[in-house]
């Protein structure tokens, strides 16, 4: 018994104190409790990217808010939240450096606020639109401060699992909406979306600074007490903060300005493969299919309730992303990329063929409701595998530390630029060739995002940030087998053994 005693005594101790041999710390619970509450952020960002889906046919077709809104005004309505998002991309990296990530955070409650209660009391299509343009740059800004947050108080043992959250906790807000709003009218959806940016504020509110920014403020004592709130107090700190020391001082000692990091072929290059990657993401036709989700399965009379359908959707995409955060560091960036991509255009293909045969003759679609849902489905599981969760963790691979502050954000405003113009243009689109011929142009593209991603995206699986870097400035790095990239075979061919 006492033997039992003293064995769990151990336990509990290893879980305090610091095993200098593995570089591994006791206490994983606070991290896991701080990354999960930064990632609220994520929770407010999915509830404004679903909410269009539940409100269009209530507020277009059945005027619920008391005004006519067309559908070229829902049009604009859904995609000011990306144009938002795009002008925050800048912003928020600067207000993080200036105030620090916890309380740039905490500060993008009040667009989130404004946004929403300029939705809940609309009553015209400008405040609506206004609203809508506040919640993407409180959304927006999340999307870059809420995964530098949790990757700088994570330890490299759970950093990748930390690092999930974000996406998984979007996609629960998605579906989170797509619940709700099957249930409720979209006043009082907006109200329930109001609830949770405040509640993410009071939470967040408790939880510590990252220790990367009182260092890069010289606040030493400041940066110890809050890697003891996420260790545990029994952590010895001392070490680590050395360390950020050290780190940080490379940074100021490698630091360059905006125009010599673009004559650096790394540079050049991490900025076409990640820019190629987000610009095949959102051309995918991703947030066409979110956000006009009701409608494509109202436009299919698939004989499935279309809030039914669109929560079936949301549920697929949480399970997806859930996989995807235990398989990406197994089978490599690229495979899954070129599988999701693949299976996206097969997946737009099938809604292509669909609804262009329905076009031609409905009756030839009467016993064919299933395939769209199916497609459907099959689309969003392809993408949150893939093309989703990836792009944007290879963006924080790919390029140094020293040009990451000017570049990152780049992919970003990129990124939302295009999500606000196929939002925006799905309509417009639909109109001009028929829903049957926006999904063969979607189904091209992510065909054409297939090959990109075999000739120009390099394996970063199993390869350290430096000697990616090495490879995308054209030396050559030894690669373990069956990780091999046609796009880096110039380089990597005196190697050949």
């Amino acid at each position: 018994m006492v033997k039992s005693f003293l064995k769990r005594t151990r336990e509990t101790m290893s879980s305090f104190v610091v095993n200098n041999v593995a570089g591994e710390s006791g206490r994983k619970l606070p991290q896991y409790i701080a990354g999960l509450a930064a990632s609220g952020g994520a929770l407010a960002a999915g509830t404004f990217l679903g909410w269009t889906s539940p409100a269009e046919i209530p507020l277009v077709q059945k005027q619920e808010y008391g005004f006519p809104i067309s559908t070229e005004d829902f049009s604009w309505i859904g995609s000011m939240a990306n144009l938002g998002a795009a002008l925050m991309c800048f912003p928020i990296g600067i207000l993080m450096k200036m105030i620090g990530r916890k309380w740039a955070m905490l500060t993008m409650v009040l667009p989130l606020l404004l946004g929403w209660l300029l939705i809940i009391f609309a009553n015209n299509v400008a405040m609506l639109m206004v609203g809508r343009f506040f919640l993407g740059i409180g959304g927006g800004a999340f999307c870059i401060a809420a995964p530098t947050y949790t990757a700088e108080i994570a330890q490299s043992s759970i950093r990748g699992t930390l690092g999930t959250f974000f996406q998984l906790l979007v996609t629960i807000g998605i579906l989170f909406v797509y619940g709700v709003g099957a249930a409720v009218n979209v006043q009082v959806l907006s109200i329930i979306c109001g609830v949770i940016p405040l509640v993410f504020g009071l939470i967040f509110f408790f939880m510590p600074e990252s220790p990367h920014y009182f260092i890069e403020k010289n606040r030493e004592d400041d940066a110890s007490k809050s890697l003891k709130w996420l260790r545990g107090n029994r952590y010895d700190e001392r070490a680590e903060i050395e360390e950020l020391k050290a780190e940080d001082a490379k940074i100021r000692e490698d630091k360059i300005t905006f125009v010599q990091g673009f004559k650096q072929r790394a540079t050049i290059r991490a900025l076409i493969i990640s820019l190629g990657l987000m610009f095949f993401q959102q051309l995918s036709g991703i947030n066409a299919v979110i956000f006009y989700t009701t409608t494509i399965f109202d436009d299919a009379n698939t004989g499935l309730e279309a809030t039914a359908a669109t929560i079936i959707v949301g549920v697929i995409q949480v399970v997806a992303t859930l996989l995807a955060t235990f398989i990406v560091d197994k089978t490599g960036r690229r495979i899954l990329l070129m599988i999701s991509d693949f299976f996206m255009a097969v997946s737009t293909i099938l809604l292509a063929v669909y609804f262009q045969l329905k076009e031609d003759d409905a009756s030839q679609v009467a016993n064919l409701g299933w395939l769209p849902v199916l497609a459907v489905c099959l689309f969003i599981a392809m993408f949150s595998i893939g093309f989703g969760p990836i792009p944007w963790l290879m963006v924080g691979e790919l390029f140094a530390n020293n040009v990451k502050a000017y570049v990152s954000p780049l992919a970003g405003v990129f990124n939302w630029l295009l999500a606000f113009l196929v939002t925006k243009v799905f309509t417009n689109l639909r109109d001009a060739l028929g829903i049957a011929g926006v999904f063969w142009l979607f189904s091209g593209l992510s065909l054409l995002g297939t090959v990109f991603v075999f000739f120009i995206v390099p394996e970063t699986k199993g390869i350290t940030l430096a000697e990616i870097q090495r490879m995308l400035s054209g030396e050559k790095v030894r690669r373990s087998s069956g990780h091999s990239n046609p796009a880096m075979e110039d380089d990597e061919k005196p190697e050949t053994r």
